[in-house]
């Protein structure tokens, strides 16, 4: 048969997609029949193999501008972007990520190891004389007792004034480059953000640990006080999702270790999301509430506040009410 009276005998089918193609432009796709959903691709399967062979055999020309239009709309119908709809993100912040943090082994490992290391060297830098030194360095001990000789809020001896939004921009920078870390390291199965928490819980256990017994403890728990819950546990969020790429790596169920990774990747994103949004929330208090001249009890309340919408977020969050049957 030749090629030609084949794909008369199609002009059918081309006019069913056509017709199902109107039909799903009037309603979403994920509102269609299931039978609808799958005739639809059966059908576009079928018009894409029309048009190549329309094409090759130099079929007339407006055979092929007709299937290529109409594999056009179909091809938009399969794979339409849903664009970004912000109830979905929603969603994904405040109910699939706390759904999948609660069981997710991820976040225990990646807690424990960020707040074991965390106060085991705050115990020692507190107790050891010359631990801090031998961990961070005599010259980040020495900018650090110089960062916090003076009162939150003091007039700076240089005269230069304090700018909040350039200090804000910075620690969205650093902070996001430390959960950058903690998350694209863990392509190394894991191990790069395992060590990512382990490095940055040691040197701010340290860093806190030294503090605590410098002559400047007072101005230093000043500043880190109200935005330590969010950045802390934004590391932590971090490297759950970095460990969540080193897991589909390891244990790919069956699949490739690409599409393991892909599995993976795609649960942990909600997780990525949340971490970005603490780092945001703990550099804006870093900069505008931190440094401020307000009293060491508000910031504390902060801080409390902080830490208690974490842990109801954690508990509470995504838990959808039971509905009864009837």
């Amino acid at each position: 048969m030749r090629v030609a009276d084949r794909l008369t005998q199609r002009e059918a089918s081309w006019r069913e997609l056509d017709t199902l193609l109107d039909g799903l432009n009037r309603r979403q796709l994920p509102a269609a029949r299931a039978a609808q959903i799958v005739r639809l691709g059966e059908l576009y399967r079928a018009a894409c193999t029309d048009l190549m062979l329309a094409e090759t055999h130099s079929l007339p020309r407006d055979t092929v501008a007709y299937l290529h239009a109409l594999v056009g709309r179909a091809h938009n119908a399969v794979y339409r972007a849903q664009g970004f709809r912000f109830v979905d993100w929603a969603d994904a912040l405040f109910g699939t990520a706390p759904r999948q943090l609660r069981t997710d082994p991820a976040l225990r490992i990646a807690a424990l190891v960020f707040f074991g290391s965390f106060l085991l060297c705050a115990f020692l830098a507190a107790g050891r004389p010359g631990f801090a030194v031998s961990v961070v360095g005599e010259p980040m001990i020495e900018m650090m007792e110089q960062s916090y000789a003076e009162p939150m809020g003091a007039n700076r001896k240089d005269g230069l004034s304090r700018n909040d939004t350039m200090m804000t921009g910075y620690y969205i920078q650093h902070n996001t480059t430390i959960g950058l870390q903690c998350f694209a390291y863990g392509l190394l199965f894991g191990l790069g953000s395992l060590y990512e928490l382990v490095s940055n819980g040691a040197i701010l256990g340290t860093v806190f640990g030294h503090m605590a017994t410098s002559p400047n403890a007072s101005h230093f728990y000043t500043f880190v006080t109200a935005h330590a819950p969010f950045e802390l546990m934004a590391i932590v969020f971090s490297g759950a999702a970095g460990l969540r790429l080193g897991y589909g790596l390891i244990d790919t169920q069956g699949q490739t270790r690409l599409g393991s990774l892909q599995r993976e990747a795609r649960r942990a994103l909600p997780t990525v999301g949340v971490a970005v949004v603490l780092f945001l929330l703990a550099a804006f208090l870093e900069g505008y509430v931190s440094a401020s001249a307000l009293p060491y009890s508000a910031k504390a309340s902060i801080a409390l506040f902080s830490a208690g919408l974490l842990v109801a977020y954690l508990a509470l969050g995504g838990r959808r009410p039971v509905v009864e049957p009837r």
